[in-house]
Protein backbone atom coordinates (compact mmCIF):
# COMPACT_ATOMS: atom_id res chain seq x y z
CA UNK A 1 0.00 0.00 0.00
CA UNK A 2 1.16 3.37 -0.92
CA UNK A 3 1.76 6.15 1.99
CA UNK A 4 -0.14 8.96 1.71
CA UNK A 5 0.90 12.55 2.32
CA UNK A 6 -0.74 15.87 3.32
CA UNK A 7 0.49 18.40 0.73
CA UNK A 8 2.94 20.84 2.41
CA UNK A 9 0.88 24.22 2.77
CA UNK A 10 2.75 26.92 0.93
CA UNK A 11 0.66 29.58 -0.55
CA UNK A 12 -1.58 31.38 1.83
CA UNK A 13 -5.04 29.80 1.04
CA UNK A 14 -3.47 26.18 1.52
CA UNK A 15 -1.84 27.72 4.82
CA UNK A 16 -5.58 28.74 5.83
CA UNK A 17 -7.12 25.67 4.63
CA UNK A 18 -4.81 23.33 5.99
CA UNK A 19 -4.90 25.09 9.53
CA UNK A 20 -8.76 24.88 9.25
CA UNK A 21 -7.62 21.33 9.09
CA UNK A 22 -5.88 20.56 11.94
CA UNK A 23 -8.48 22.24 14.21
CA UNK A 24 -9.88 20.28 16.80
CA UNK A 25 -11.89 22.88 18.60
CA UNK A 26 -15.23 23.69 17.86
CA UNK A 27 -14.98 26.64 16.10
CA UNK A 28 -12.11 28.33 14.33
CA UNK A 29 -10.84 31.44 12.69
CA UNK A 30 -7.67 31.67 10.77
CA UNK A 31 -6.24 34.69 8.71
CA UNK A 32 -2.99 35.13 7.14
CA UNK A 33 -1.61 38.18 6.53
CA UNK A 34 0.91 38.83 3.56
CA UNK A 35 3.02 41.66 3.60
CA UNK A 36 5.23 43.09 0.94
CA UNK A 37 7.11 46.81 1.87
CA UNK A 38 9.41 48.95 -0.74
CA UNK A 39 10.80 52.11 0.81
CA UNK A 40 12.69 55.18 0.20
CA UNK A 41 14.82 57.34 2.84
CA UNK A 42 16.72 60.80 2.14
CA UNK A 43 18.38 63.30 4.46
CA UNK A 44 20.37 66.51 3.09
CA UNK A 45 19.05 66.23 -0.50
CA UNK A 46 20.41 62.86 -1.23
CA UNK A 47 18.94 59.24 -0.92
CA UNK A 48 20.65 57.01 1.51
CA UNK A 49 18.59 53.74 1.89
CA UNK A 50 15.71 52.08 -0.28
CA UNK A 51 14.88 48.19 0.27
CA UNK A 52 12.06 45.86 -0.10
CA UNK A 53 10.70 43.43 2.30
CA UNK A 54 8.37 40.84 2.64
CA UNK A 55 6.84 38.53 5.39
CA UNK A 56 3.71 36.62 6.52
CA UNK A 57 1.67 37.14 9.83
CA UNK A 58 -0.86 33.69 10.55
CA UNK A 59 -3.36 34.05 13.11
CA UNK A 60 -5.28 31.73 14.43
CA UNK A 61 -8.60 32.32 16.53
CA UNK A 62 -9.85 28.70 18.51
CA UNK A 63 -13.00 28.68 20.11
CA UNK A 64 -14.35 26.05 22.88
CA UNK A 65 -17.84 25.53 23.63
CA UNK A 66 -18.31 24.79 27.67
CA UNK A 67 -21.35 24.61 30.46
CA UNK A 68 -20.33 28.51 30.83
CA UNK A 69 -20.32 29.40 27.77
CA UNK A 70 -17.34 30.20 24.69
CA UNK A 71 -14.10 30.65 25.31
CA UNK A 72 -11.46 31.84 22.70
CA UNK A 73 -7.81 31.25 22.32
CA UNK A 74 -5.80 33.69 20.04
CA UNK A 75 -2.09 33.15 18.64
CA UNK A 76 0.00 34.92 16.17
CA UNK A 77 3.03 34.41 14.77
CA UNK A 78 5.50 35.73 11.98
CA UNK A 79 7.15 33.73 9.61
CA UNK A 80 5.18 30.71 9.81
CA UNK A 81 6.01 27.26 7.65
CA UNK A 82 4.15 24.34 7.03
CA UNK A 83 5.79 22.52 10.34
CA UNK A 84 4.91 25.28 12.23
CA UNK A 85 1.14 24.92 11.63
CA UNK A 86 0.13 22.29 14.47
CA UNK A 87 1.58 23.69 17.16
CA UNK A 88 0.12 27.03 16.52
CA UNK A 89 -3.32 26.00 15.95
CA UNK A 90 -2.86 23.54 19.42
CA UNK A 91 -1.44 26.76 21.06
CA UNK A 92 -4.56 28.67 20.19
CA UNK A 93 -6.87 25.66 21.10
CA UNK A 94 -4.80 25.68 24.33
CA UNK A 95 -5.22 29.16 25.48
CA UNK A 96 -9.11 28.73 24.37
CA UNK A 97 -9.10 25.97 26.98
CA UNK A 98 -7.26 28.08 29.33
CA UNK A 99 -9.70 30.81 29.57
CA UNK A 100 -12.61 31.86 30.71
CA UNK A 101 -15.75 31.97 28.77
CA UNK A 102 -15.52 35.01 26.76
CA UNK A 103 -17.75 38.06 26.88
CA UNK A 104 -17.92 39.08 23.28
CA UNK A 105 -18.79 35.27 22.21
CA UNK A 106 -21.05 35.32 19.38
CA UNK A 107 -21.59 32.84 16.58
CA UNK A 108 -19.00 32.95 14.06
CA UNK A 109 -19.99 34.46 11.02
CA UNK A 110 -21.25 32.77 7.72
CA UNK A 111 -22.80 33.18 5.06
CA UNK A 112 -20.61 35.09 2.63
CA UNK A 113 -20.09 34.33 -0.59
CA UNK A 114 -16.16 33.56 -1.25
CA UNK A 115 -14.16 35.87 -2.63
CA UNK A 116 -13.47 34.60 -6.46
CA UNK A 117 -9.28 35.64 -5.50
CA UNK A 118 -9.47 34.00 -2.82
CA UNK A 119 -6.73 30.80 -3.98
CA UNK A 120 -5.03 33.79 -6.11
CA UNK A 121 -1.34 34.36 -5.02
CA UNK A 122 -0.72 37.63 -2.83
CA UNK A 123 -0.27 40.99 -4.01
CA UNK A 124 3.30 42.56 -4.20
CA UNK A 125 4.47 45.63 -4.17
CA UNK A 126 8.54 46.08 -5.31
CA UNK A 127 10.62 49.42 -6.23
CA UNK A 128 8.77 50.43 -9.29
CA UNK A 129 5.84 51.73 -7.26
CA UNK A 130 8.64 55.02 -7.25
CA UNK A 131 9.16 54.42 -11.05
CA UNK A 132 7.98 57.87 -11.57
CA UNK A 133 8.02 59.28 -8.37
CA UNK A 134 11.84 59.31 -7.07
CA UNK A 135 13.27 60.73 -10.26
CA UNK A 136 10.93 64.03 -9.64
CA UNK A 137 12.33 63.75 -5.92
CA UNK A 138 15.57 63.57 -7.38
CA UNK A 139 14.88 67.05 -9.49
CA UNK A 140 13.20 68.14 -5.90
CA UNK A 141 16.64 67.56 -4.14
CA UNK A 142 18.10 70.07 -6.83
CA UNK A 143 15.84 73.12 -6.61
CA UNK A 144 15.90 72.62 -2.89
CA UNK A 145 20.12 72.93 -2.97
CA UNK A 146 19.65 75.62 -5.37
CA UNK A 147 17.32 77.20 -3.26
CA UNK A 148 19.59 76.91 0.24
CA UNK A 149 17.29 74.53 1.75
CA UNK A 150 17.73 70.49 2.86
CA UNK A 151 15.27 68.15 2.25
CA UNK A 152 14.32 64.78 4.36
CA UNK A 153 11.68 62.17 4.46
CA UNK A 154 10.64 59.20 3.51
CA UNK A 155 8.32 57.00 1.03
CA UNK A 156 7.26 53.75 2.39
CA UNK A 157 4.55 51.35 0.39
CA UNK A 158 3.06 48.44 1.35
CA UNK A 159 0.46 46.04 0.39
CA UNK A 160 -1.03 43.34 3.22
CA UNK A 161 -3.24 40.46 1.50
CA UNK A 162 -5.18 39.36 4.23
CA UNK A 163 -6.44 35.80 3.71
CA UNK A 164 -9.55 35.13 6.07
CA UNK A 165 -11.24 31.45 6.26
CA UNK A 166 -13.55 30.29 9.24
CA UNK A 167 -14.93 26.40 10.12
CA UNK A 168 -18.28 28.16 8.83
CA UNK A 169 -16.76 28.37 5.37
CA UNK A 170 -15.91 31.94 5.28
CA UNK A 171 -13.30 32.37 2.47
CA UNK A 172 -12.44 36.05 2.08
CA UNK A 173 -9.78 38.02 0.81
CA UNK A 174 -8.47 42.00 0.61
CA UNK A 175 -5.35 43.52 -0.71
CA UNK A 176 -4.75 46.53 1.07
CA UNK A 177 -1.94 49.33 -0.40
CA UNK A 178 -0.84 51.86 1.76
CA UNK A 179 1.64 54.37 0.33
CA UNK A 180 2.83 57.40 2.55
CA UNK A 181 5.06 60.46 2.15
CA UNK A 182 6.86 62.59 4.59
CA UNK A 183 8.72 65.30 3.81
CA UNK A 184 10.73 67.89 5.12
CA UNK A 185 12.44 71.09 4.90
CA UNK A 186 15.25 72.62 6.56
CA UNK A 187 17.07 75.60 6.73
CA UNK A 188 21.16 75.21 6.41
CA UNK A 189 21.13 76.49 10.01
CA UNK A 190 18.22 74.17 11.02
CA UNK A 191 16.44 76.82 12.81
CA UNK A 192 13.32 76.99 10.43
CA UNK A 193 11.12 73.20 9.37
CA UNK A 194 8.34 72.96 7.68
CA UNK A 195 6.97 70.00 6.78
CA UNK A 196 4.11 67.99 4.34
CA UNK A 197 2.65 64.74 4.15
CA UNK A 198 0.42 62.67 1.72
CA UNK A 199 -1.29 59.38 2.08
CA UNK A 200 -1.54 57.11 -1.51
CA UNK A 201 -2.47 54.24 -3.08
CA UNK A 202 0.25 54.01 -5.67
CA UNK A 203 2.01 57.09 -5.78
CA UNK A 204 1.17 57.68 -9.04
CA UNK A 205 -0.61 61.54 -7.43
CA UNK A 206 1.99 62.49 -5.60
CA UNK A 207 3.83 65.70 -7.27
CA UNK A 208 7.42 66.14 -5.01
CA UNK A 209 7.93 69.24 -6.99
CA UNK A 210 4.68 70.92 -5.58
CA UNK A 211 5.07 69.52 -2.38
CA UNK A 212 8.30 71.45 -2.30
CA UNK A 213 7.70 74.23 -3.70
CA UNK A 214 5.19 74.63 -1.01
CA UNK A 215 7.81 74.00 1.73
CA UNK A 216 9.97 76.58 -0.23
CA UNK A 217 7.12 79.20 0.80
CA UNK A 218 6.43 78.28 4.19
CA UNK A 219 10.39 78.72 4.33
CA UNK A 220 10.01 82.09 3.28
CA UNK A 221 7.58 83.39 5.67
CA UNK A 222 9.43 81.78 8.83
CA UNK A 223 12.28 84.21 7.75
CA UNK A 224 10.08 86.82 9.95
CA UNK A 225 9.78 85.57 13.63
CA UNK A 226 7.01 86.46 15.64
CA UNK A 227 6.52 85.72 19.43
CA UNK A 228 3.25 85.45 20.76
CA UNK A 229 2.02 84.90 23.85
CA UNK A 230 -0.73 81.88 24.75
CA UNK A 231 -4.26 82.47 24.33
CA UNK A 232 -7.29 81.51 22.35
CA UNK A 233 -6.83 82.46 18.69
CA UNK A 234 -8.43 82.04 15.59
CA UNK A 235 -7.03 79.55 14.07
CA UNK A 236 -7.04 77.47 10.31
CA UNK A 237 -6.45 73.98 10.86
CA UNK A 238 -5.05 72.03 8.04
CA UNK A 239 -6.84 68.81 6.83
CA UNK A 240 -3.78 66.84 8.28
CA UNK A 241 -4.82 68.56 11.75
CA UNK A 242 -8.19 68.00 11.27
CA UNK A 243 -7.72 64.59 10.64
CA UNK A 244 -5.59 64.15 13.60
CA UNK A 245 -8.32 64.83 16.10
CA UNK A 246 -11.03 63.25 14.47
CA UNK A 247 -9.57 59.72 14.36
CA UNK A 248 -8.96 59.85 18.42
CA UNK A 249 -12.36 61.44 18.43
CA UNK A 250 -13.41 58.24 16.69
CA UNK A 251 -11.46 55.36 18.49
CA UNK A 252 -13.08 57.49 20.95
CA UNK A 253 -16.46 56.73 20.27
CA UNK A 254 -16.90 53.16 22.14
CA UNK A 255 -21.22 53.19 22.40
CA UNK A 256 -20.82 50.56 25.23
CA UNK A 257 -18.35 53.26 27.02
CA UNK A 258 -20.62 56.24 26.37
CA UNK A 259 -23.86 53.71 27.34
CA UNK A 260 -21.61 53.28 30.87
CA UNK A 261 -21.26 57.00 31.61
CA UNK A 262 -17.95 57.02 30.66
CA UNK A 263 -17.00 59.34 27.46
CA UNK A 264 -17.83 62.64 25.86
CA UNK A 265 -20.56 60.68 24.07
CA UNK A 266 -22.07 59.71 27.66
CA UNK A 267 -25.76 61.36 28.18
CA UNK A 268 -26.05 62.86 31.89
CA UNK A 269 -28.43 60.81 33.80
CA UNK A 270 -27.84 58.12 31.43
CA UNK A 271 -27.91 56.76 27.93
CA UNK A 272 -25.69 58.22 24.78
CA UNK A 273 -25.76 61.97 22.68
CA UNK A 274 -27.27 59.58 19.71
CA UNK A 275 -29.26 62.48 18.24
CA UNK A 276 -27.57 65.55 19.90
CA UNK A 277 -26.15 68.22 17.53
CA UNK A 278 -22.24 68.13 17.93
CA UNK A 279 -21.96 71.00 15.24
CA UNK A 280 -23.69 74.00 14.16
CA UNK A 281 -22.01 73.32 10.28
CA UNK A 282 -23.54 70.59 8.31
CA UNK A 283 -20.50 68.53 8.52
CA UNK A 284 -20.79 64.59 8.17
CA UNK A 285 -18.03 62.02 9.67
CA UNK A 286 -18.42 58.71 7.76
CA UNK A 287 -16.20 55.61 6.99
CA UNK A 288 -17.28 54.14 3.64
CA UNK A 289 -15.30 50.84 2.58
CA UNK A 290 -15.76 51.25 -0.85
CA UNK A 291 -14.54 55.22 -0.82
CA UNK A 292 -12.90 55.98 -3.99
CA UNK A 293 -9.03 56.58 -3.24
CA UNK A 294 -9.72 55.53 0.35
CA UNK A 295 -10.88 52.27 -0.22
CA UNK A 296 -10.65 49.25 2.81
CA UNK A 297 -11.12 45.65 3.96
CA UNK A 298 -14.99 45.19 3.55
CA UNK A 299 -15.80 42.86 5.98
CA UNK A 300 -13.87 42.74 9.96
CA UNK A 301 -10.70 41.33 10.15
CA UNK A 302 -10.24 41.35 13.86
CA UNK A 303 -6.93 40.12 15.17
CA UNK A 304 -7.82 40.57 18.84
CA UNK A 305 -10.86 41.30 20.63
CA UNK A 306 -11.19 44.79 22.37
CA UNK A 307 -13.83 47.41 23.45
CA UNK A 308 -14.76 47.52 19.77
CA UNK A 309 -13.68 44.88 18.20
CA UNK A 310 -14.28 41.25 18.23
CA UNK A 311 -12.30 38.10 17.21
CA UNK A 312 -16.14 36.60 16.52
CA UNK A 313 -17.06 39.27 14.36
CA UNK A 314 -14.34 38.38 11.73
CA UNK A 315 -16.02 38.20 8.27
CA UNK A 316 -18.72 40.54 8.94
CA UNK A 317 -19.57 43.33 5.94
CA UNK A 318 -18.76 47.09 6.48
CA UNK A 319 -21.14 49.51 4.58
CA UNK A 320 -21.33 53.41 5.04
CA UNK A 321 -21.41 54.55 8.24
CA UNK A 322 -22.19 58.33 9.29
CA UNK A 323 -20.80 58.84 12.77
CA UNK A 324 -21.89 62.19 12.69
CA UNK A 325 -24.64 63.51 9.98
CA UNK A 326 -25.06 67.07 9.26
CA UNK A 327 -24.07 68.06 12.58
CA UNK A 328 -25.67 65.17 14.46
CA UNK A 329 -24.11 62.17 16.25
CA UNK A 330 -25.66 59.24 14.44
CA UNK A 331 -23.68 56.47 15.28
CA UNK A 332 -21.17 54.83 18.09
CA UNK A 333 -18.61 51.79 17.29
CA UNK A 334 -20.39 48.50 18.41
CA UNK A 335 -19.36 44.87 17.84
CA UNK A 336 -22.73 42.43 17.70
CA UNK A 337 -21.67 41.95 21.23
CA UNK A 338 -21.68 45.96 22.34
CA UNK A 339 -24.88 46.23 19.85
CA UNK A 340 -26.57 43.67 21.76
CA UNK A 341 -25.50 45.25 25.44
CA UNK A 342 -26.71 48.34 24.42
CA UNK A 343 -29.84 48.10 21.79
CA UNK A 344 -27.95 50.22 18.81
CA UNK A 345 -27.32 48.76 15.30
CA UNK A 346 -24.16 46.87 14.99
CA UNK A 347 -21.62 49.48 13.81
CA UNK A 348 -18.37 48.11 13.27
CA UNK A 349 -15.13 50.19 12.81
CA UNK A 350 -13.85 50.78 9.25
CA UNK A 351 -10.25 51.45 8.31
CA UNK A 352 -10.90 55.57 6.98
CA UNK A 353 -12.33 58.39 8.06
CA UNK A 354 -13.86 61.09 5.47
CA UNK A 355 -15.45 64.75 6.77
CA UNK A 356 -17.68 66.58 4.45
CA UNK A 357 -20.14 68.90 4.16
CA UNK A 358 -18.11 72.33 3.86
CA UNK A 359 -17.33 74.57 1.15
CA UNK A 360 -15.41 74.14 -2.06
CA UNK A 361 -12.56 76.67 -0.38
CA UNK A 362 -8.75 75.35 -0.49
CA UNK A 363 -6.65 76.21 2.38
CA UNK A 364 -5.23 79.25 0.76
CA UNK A 365 -8.42 80.68 -0.22
CA UNK A 366 -9.79 80.35 3.16
CA UNK A 367 -6.37 82.19 4.42
CA UNK A 368 -6.79 84.94 1.95
CA UNK A 369 -10.25 85.15 3.38
CA UNK A 370 -9.28 85.87 6.51
CA UNK A 371 -10.11 88.92 8.76
CA UNK A 372 -8.00 90.22 11.60
CA UNK A 373 -5.54 87.69 13.04
CA UNK A 374 -4.97 84.02 12.79
CA UNK A 375 -3.18 81.17 12.94
CA UNK A 376 -2.42 78.89 10.39
CA UNK A 377 -0.72 75.65 11.62
CA UNK A 378 1.19 72.61 9.94
CA UNK A 379 -0.10 70.06 11.66
CA UNK A 380 0.04 68.57 15.47
CA UNK A 381 2.41 66.00 17.06
CA UNK A 382 2.70 64.33 20.68
CA UNK A 383 -1.39 64.20 21.06
CA UNK A 384 -2.29 62.77 24.21
CA UNK A 385 -5.82 62.28 26.51
CA UNK A 386 -6.64 64.50 29.33
CA UNK A 387 -9.81 63.84 29.97
CA UNK A 388 -12.21 61.62 28.70
CA UNK A 389 -15.15 62.47 30.11
CA UNK A 390 -14.60 65.17 27.82
CA UNK A 391 -12.29 64.37 25.28
CA UNK A 392 -9.88 66.97 26.11
CA UNK A 393 -6.93 66.10 23.90
CA UNK A 394 -3.50 67.88 24.40
CA UNK A 395 -0.62 68.25 21.97
CA UNK A 396 1.97 70.55 20.40
CA UNK A 397 2.35 72.48 16.85
CA UNK A 398 5.37 71.80 15.05
CA UNK A 399 6.70 72.35 11.84
CA UNK A 400 5.50 75.46 11.67
CA UNK A 401 2.91 78.19 12.93
CA UNK A 402 2.21 81.38 10.55
CA UNK A 403 0.55 84.03 11.64
CA UNK A 404 -2.01 85.61 9.25
CA UNK A 405 -3.56 89.43 8.91
CA UNK A 406 -6.13 90.06 6.51
CA UNK A 407 -5.76 87.81 4.60
CA UNK A 408 -1.91 88.01 4.15
CA UNK A 409 0.47 85.86 6.06
CA UNK A 410 3.24 87.92 7.67
CA UNK A 411 6.14 85.34 9.49
CA UNK A 412 5.92 82.40 11.66
CA UNK A 413 5.41 82.14 15.46
CA UNK A 414 6.52 80.31 18.30
CA UNK A 415 5.27 76.63 19.12
CA UNK A 416 2.42 76.03 21.35
CA UNK A 417 1.10 73.31 23.44
CA UNK A 418 -3.13 72.86 22.89
CA UNK A 419 -6.06 71.39 24.71
CA UNK A 420 -9.17 71.06 22.77
CA UNK A 421 -11.36 68.32 22.58
CA UNK A 422 -12.18 67.78 18.75
CA UNK A 423 -15.67 67.26 20.07
CA UNK A 424 -15.88 71.11 20.62
CA UNK A 425 -13.70 71.98 17.90
CA UNK A 426 -16.40 70.51 15.69
CA UNK A 427 -18.96 72.25 17.41
CA UNK A 428 -17.38 75.96 17.45
CA UNK A 429 -16.15 75.56 13.93
CA UNK A 430 -17.36 78.53 11.62
CA UNK A 431 -15.97 77.28 8.45
CA UNK A 432 -14.89 73.86 6.89
CA UNK A 433 -13.41 74.07 4.08
CA UNK A 434 -12.96 71.46 0.52
CA UNK A 435 -12.32 67.62 1.47
CA UNK A 436 -9.24 66.44 0.40
CA UNK A 437 -7.24 63.09 0.86
CA UNK A 438 -4.46 63.79 3.90
CA UNK A 439 -2.45 62.45 5.70
CA UNK A 440 -2.53 62.75 9.45
CA UNK A 441 0.63 63.69 11.12
CA UNK A 442 0.43 61.83 14.54
CA UNK A 443 -1.19 58.42 13.67
CA UNK A 444 0.19 57.42 9.85
CA UNK A 445 1.70 54.62 11.59
CA UNK A 446 -1.97 53.04 12.64
CA UNK A 447 -4.38 55.11 10.47
CA UNK A 448 -3.78 56.91 6.48
CA UNK A 449 -7.00 56.57 5.07
CA UNK A 450 -8.19 60.13 5.57
CA UNK A 451 -10.08 62.94 3.39
CA UNK A 452 -10.72 65.83 5.38
CA UNK A 453 -11.15 69.81 4.82
CA UNK A 454 -9.51 72.55 6.50
CA UNK A 455 -11.49 73.64 9.65
CA UNK A 456 -11.81 77.44 10.79
CA UNK A 457 -12.13 78.10 14.42
CA UNK A 458 -12.72 81.91 16.10
CA UNK A 459 -10.97 80.27 19.11
CA UNK A 460 -8.75 77.47 19.07
CA UNK A 461 -6.88 77.42 22.77
CA UNK A 462 -3.21 77.57 22.55
CA UNK A 463 -2.83 76.93 26.16
CA UNK A 464 1.47 77.66 26.49
CA UNK A 465 4.08 78.05 24.79
CA UNK A 466 6.20 75.32 23.72
CA UNK A 467 9.70 75.63 22.76
CA UNK A 468 11.44 74.19 19.26
CA UNK A 469 10.54 74.39 15.70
Amino acid sequence: MTPTHTPRANKPYEVVERALELSRADGCVVIADEHSSANLRWAGNVLTTNGVTRGRTLTVIATVDGAQGTSSGVVSRSAVTADDLEPLVRAAEAAARGAGPAEDAQPLVSGADPSPDFTDDPAETSSSVFAEFAPALGESFARARAGGRELYGFAHHEIVSSYLGTSTGLRLRHDQPTGTLELNAKSPDFGRSAWAGRATRDFKDVDPAALDADLAQRLRWAERPVELPAGRYQTLLPPTAVADLLIYQLWSSSARDAAEGRTVFSKPGGGTRLGERLAELPLTLRSDPHEPGLESAPFVLAHSSGEDTSVFDNGLPLSNTEWVRRGELAHLLTTRHSAGLTGLPVAPAVDNLVLEGGTDRSLDEMVAATTGRALLLTCLWYIREVDPATLLLTGLTRDGVYLVEDGEVIGAVNNFRFNESPVDVLGRAVEAGRTEKTLPREWSDWFTRTAMPALRVPDFNMSSVSKGV
